[in-house]
Formats: C-alpha cells, sequence, structure tokens
C-alpha cells in the first residue's frame, strides 16, 4: 500500500472491521476527497504497533485493558469504551454435528468427535483469542466438569491470529466450530449457539465472578508473562498522541459514540456503551 502522509490513518482490532468501514463511509459524505488508510490485526498486534512508533490518527481494540498495559500514557491519553459483545460458539450448516450440538452439550460435541475440528483466536495477539481460555476455565466451574479445560485446550489445534480470520476459517469450511464474538458471526452470518452469561462475559453484573478465572499470555518484553482476568468484554478506541489528525480523529470518535455510530453499532452485532 501507498501511504499518504495527509491520509486519515485507522487502525483496529479485525472483530471492528466492518462497522468501522462504515463508520468511515459517513465520514467520506461528509468529506468527498478524504484519503481514508485502514489496517487491522488482533488488538495486542495493533497495540504493540503503536508502541514501535507506527503513526496513526485512530486506534480501536476490542479491549480496553490493552491500552492500560501497553498505551497509556505514554502513547496514548486515554481511551473511550464505546460498546460491549460476548463470545459465542459459532459454526454453519454443513458443521460436523451441528443438528445435535446445544448450549448445554457443545463441549462433549465438540470433544467427543474425532472428526470434528474447532478453532479460536491467538491469546497472545487477539482478546477474543484469551477470552475464550477464560471462557474455558469459567465453564469447567459453571458445568462442575473438572478437567475441561485441559481438555478443550489440548484438544483445539487450529489457532487462528485474530477472530476475523477464524470466521473466514469457518466460511470456508476448514474448521466446524470457532469461539467468536456474537457481533462478528452476526456480520458474517453464522449460526451460532449463546452460552449462559455466567461464562460468556457479556454481564457487567457478573465482574466479580468473571474476575474468578484468570490466564498467563506473553507480555510486552521478553520473559515477562501478563496475567489476564476475566472481565466483562469491553471494546475502546483512543486517538493516539503522534495523531497528525486529531481534529478529524474527535469527530470520527463523535461519530462512533453518537446516534449514527450507535446505530452502525448495533446493526453489526455490538451493544453500545
Amino acid at each position: 500500500m501507498k501511504h499518504n502522509p495527509d491520509s486519515f490513518k485507522i487502525i483496529h482490532a479485525g472483530a471492528l472491521r466492518k462497522p468501522v468501514k462504515e463508520c468511515i463511509h459517513l465520514m467520506m459524505k461528509r468529506y468527498p476527497e478524504l484519503q481514508v488508510e485502514l489496517e487491522y490485526a488482533g488488538s495486542r498486534a495493533c497495540a504493540r504497533a503503536v508502541a514501535g512508533g507506527k503513526v496513526v490518527d485512530i486506534i480501536a481494540l476490542a479491549d480496553y485493558k490493552v491500552f492500560n498495559e501497553i498505551l497509556i500514557p505514554r502513547f496514548v491519553d486515554t481511551s473511550f469504551v464505546f460498546a460491549t459483545d460476548q463470545v459465542v460458539l459459532a459454526f454453519d450448516e454443513f458443521s460436523v454435528n451441528s443438528d445435535k450440538i446445544n448450549r448445554h452439550n457443545w463441549m462433549d460435541v465438540l470433544l467427543d468427535s474425532n472428526w470434528l475440528k474447532y478453532g479460536r483466536s491467538d491469546q497472545h495477539q487477539d482478546p477474543c483469542g484469551y477470552r475464550t481460555l477464560i471462557l474455558w476455565k469459567l465453564a469447567e466451574k459453571y458445568y462442575n466438569r473438572p478437567g475441561l479445560y485441559d481438555a478443550l485446550e489440548e484438544k483445539c489445534t487450529d489457532i487462528f491470529p485474530k477472530s476475523i480470520d477464524l470466521a473466514g476459517a469457518l466460511m470456508q469450511g476448514k474448521v466446524d466450530y470457532g469461539f467468536e464474538y456474537l457481533s462478528v458471526a452476526r456480520q458474517m452470518g453464522l449460526n451460532y449457539i449463546q452460552f449462559p452469561r455466567e461464562i460468556n462475559l457479556s454481564d457487567p453484573r457478573l465482574a466479580e465472578y468473571y474476575a474468578g478465572a484468570q490466564i498467563k499470555i506473553e507480555g510486552c518484553y521478553p520473559d515477562m508473562d501478563t496475567v489476564i482476568t476475566g472481565a466483562p468484554i469491553e471494546f475502546a478506541v483512543a486517538i493516539p498522541r503522534n495523531s497528525n489528525r486529531k481534529e478529524l480523529a474527535r469527530e470520527f470518535i463523535e461519530l462512533l459514540t453518537g446516534p449514527e455510530g450507535e446505530e452502525i453499532l448495533e446493526q453489526n452485532g455490538l451493544i453500545p456503551c
């Protein structure tokens, strides 16, 4: 891609690709000459890019805590939570045993078939990946199934950089099931099973309960792990300090968090805050 120093640059979590593009289309109606550069990756990869000196005007991530860990206060002053979501089990009509699986037996269906493949995103790059692992730990407790976490982790060998890559693999039939955001499943037209709120990370009232599950992931520095504690899902957006288009960036955030943006978020399966 040829970079234009005057273009409006956004880096964002892959799960936000569709709503961000739709907000940009509204911005381009206001400013027909606006040049835009969009880039997406896992949220932690996005944050590391900005911390490494990448110049962008907007950064939108699937977990506000990534801002606190990697970017605030050196690279970003503050972030704004704008939406919530939940983790679901996504699949399509041709997935193995799709006629049998439900919210009560999903773990047995995933684990009992040698022909069935399920995937998740990479916990070291993508919040949906570590949220999936936290969901598994919460499920072990909720269903009173000792060893469930280890069994699910051992069999899950299909791991993708970000949730949108996993969704693509589901649509292509490379995997039968994927632990995915509800918003992504809806955007992609996938079937899905919703988990109980006690494990799907959707309910702010259960924050203390979610915090009972923790996992370790790679930290910002070699040989330094970061502990991720279970928490309600919250998507956030910020303007990096090195932005060259701060006024336009503020206008984009106002659009995203205003009535037009809320409508776009809802249409894409997100819950505006």
